[in-house]
Parts: structure tokens; sequence; C-alpha cells
């Protein structure tokens, strides 16, 4: 009996093993074929897709998609947006629908430009402030600034340094990046994974907001419709400023790969300037499909400013559209600075 039973596991046993290597065990065999170099291929060319197929099993013809969506066995890649998707393909194996999945990432064609600034003016900034969000609206300057037990939402008067209007954060949040739009000030916060919603006028707090799939609030700015939000990552997340949802993101891509760590981020005649975090230098970026088309160099002005012990990097962009110029600042310096971009 007992010979019996050790030949009956060994019978399920060969049975669940034989079982299970048809067309699942099959599909471990293909792979997605691409054109691309070491899967990553530019925003420029054409994307071609085929199957694998070492062992020539019989299979059906693949249906294709990227991020989900259904797309042929050659694309133009030109109006995708750059970094990394999912590529998938859907083919039949043994009467069995399976699903194989790959990556690839999209790069832009082209290097981006480097451009170089002049000073137009110099202006007192509080030394005090760590520096986190700049921005200018209705002519007015307003400023976030950072650490926890010293954050804080302000109006400035830029010429002269002086605070305006000023509240303070709550001492467990650290502040980070604001943006503006229809009289509503969008601050957010670092780790809390919550931003805050005020009254530009009288800075009455009138609501707050969770983030999404981003887990971190670094920088935001909008175009006047849409909220960009950055997270510490290569992303750019797009927010509805009614609902404050996630919508989607854009990821910071030139032609050699991505560009992490952005930070405060300004729109600036139609793209996102977005300074890197340790970095001293400014990102810009397309906000359509994330291509990073120019670099600004700050970083001699952080010996303009007075040395001290605190003393920290480059943060803060605001653009001024009554006089085209930016102002940038940094963090616990003591100058605010009005700069004109030259084009080389």
């Amino acid at each position: 009996m007992k010979s019996l039973k050790y030949l009956t596991i060994i019978f399920l046993n060969t049975l669940i093993i034989s079982c299970g290597s048809s067309a699942s065990q099959k599909k471990n065999s293909l792979t997605i074929k691409t054109n691309a170099n070491g899967k990553a291929i530019s925003v420029n060319n054409t994307l071609e897709l085929d199957i694998t197929n070492p062992k020539n099993y019989e299979l059906g013809t693949a249906s294709y998609s990227i991020d989900g969506k259904s797309i042929s066995n050659k694309v133009d890649l030109k109006d995708f947006k750059l970094g990394a998707h999912a590529v998938s393909a859907t083919l039949t194996i043994d009467g069995e629908e399976q699903t194989i999945v790959d990556t690839i990432t999209i790069l832009n064609n082209t290097t981006p430009k480097i451009y170089s600034y002049k000073i137009i003016n110099e202006y007192p900034h509080d030394i005090t402030s760590y520096t986190q969000g700049l921005e200018f609206y209705n002519g007015d300057l307003y400023e976030s600034t950072g650490q926890y037990n010293e954050s804080k939402l302000r109006k400035v008067d830029y010429k002269t340094g002086e605070i305006l209007k000023n509240t303070n954060l709550p001492n467990e949040y650290f502040g980070e990046g604001l943006t503006i739009l229809n009289d509503k000030v969008y601050q957010l916060t670092w780790r809390s994974g919550t931003g805050f919603v005020y009254d530009v006028n009288t800075f009455e707090k009138t609501g707050s907001f969770k983030f999404g799939e981003s887990k971190e609030g670094w920088g935001i700015c909008n175009d006047k419709k849409t909220l960009y939000k950055s997270d510490g990552t290569e992303k750019i997340w797009t927010l509805n400023p009614e609902t404050l949802v996630e919508e989607d993101y854009i990821q910071a891509y030139h032609n050699k790969g991505k560009v992490v760590e952005l930070n405060e981020l300004e729109w600036v005649n139609g793209k996102i300037y977005a300074n890197r975090y340790q970095k001293n230098g400014v990102a810009i970026i397309n906000p359509k499909n994330g291509a990073v088309e120019g670099v600004i160099d700050f970083s001699p002005l952080h010996k303009l400013v007075t040395q001290h012990p605190k003393l920290d990097v480059l943060n803060g962009i605001a653009y001024n559209p009554e006089t085209n110029t930016l102002f940038v600042t940094g963090k616990r310096w003591d100058k605010l600075f009005e700069v004109e971009i030259i084009t080389n």
C-alpha cells in the first residue's frame, strides 16, 4: 500500500509540473525585442517591436502597448513623454493568452543648451530664511521657508527685504515650495504628505490636501491652469488646482539619462525652471515631455553672499513678468539677485 501511495504522489506531482510547464513556462523563454540600444532610445526615432522566440514555439500574433496604451509594432516616439515606460506584448500560447512585460527609456535627442546670466540688481534678503519657494504674484514677492520649528509663509518687499506679512507653520511641518493661482497660495511640506491652501490677501488657511503617489513635497509652480509639483525625484506631477489630485507626471530626462532631485520650480515663458538640490544650478524643462532643454549654472552666486556657518545652497527662483527677469536666492543667503538670462 505504501508503494502505491508513493506512486500516486509522484504521479500527481508530475501532473502538476506538466500542467505548469505549458503556456506559462513557454512564456518565460520569450522576450520583447526592440531596436533600443541597451533599452534606451531617442525620442526622434521609431520604436520597433518583435518577439524573441528561441525555441520556435507556435505563437499567436502579438499586440503591443506602452504604459497600457495600444500601439503597433512600429511607433513614432516624437509625441511620447521622455523617461521610463512599461512595454508589454500580449499573445496566445497553447490557446492561452499571456503577457510579456519589459521596460524602455525614451531619451531626448539633443544635449541641453548652456545658458549664462548677467546680474542686474542685488537686494537684501533675510539671512535666517531657509528659502524653499519664491514667486511673484501681482507684482509682490512671496516666500516659503523650511526647517522644523521655523517654517513660514511670507510676503516680502523684495527691494528692501522688509517682511510685509508672515504666518508660521505648526512646528511639526517642514515648509517647502509655494505657488499662487487665482488668489490662492499653495504651499507644500516635506515629508508629512500634506500641502496647505491660503487666501493670498489675508494668509488665512482655507484648506489642506494630501499627496497622492508622490511621497514628498519639494517644489511647485503653475501655468495659470495646472499645478506642477516635484517630489525630489525626476518626476514632476500635474495637479488639478480645484481637486488637488495628482493626474499625471512627466519625467525630466536629457539625451543621456534622468535628472533627479528636482526642487524649487518656476514657470517661465512656457517652460519649467527647476532648481536641482545641492547643485546650485537650474534645469529648463519642457512641460509637455520632460525634456531638459537647458541648464543655467548659478554656482558663482554662492561666493557673492555673506559666508557664515549656516550658509546653504542656492534655492529660490522667481520670475517677474513686469521686468522679464529672474530673481534667485539661497538658503540663509543675505542677498536676492535679479538676473537676466543670456542665450549664447
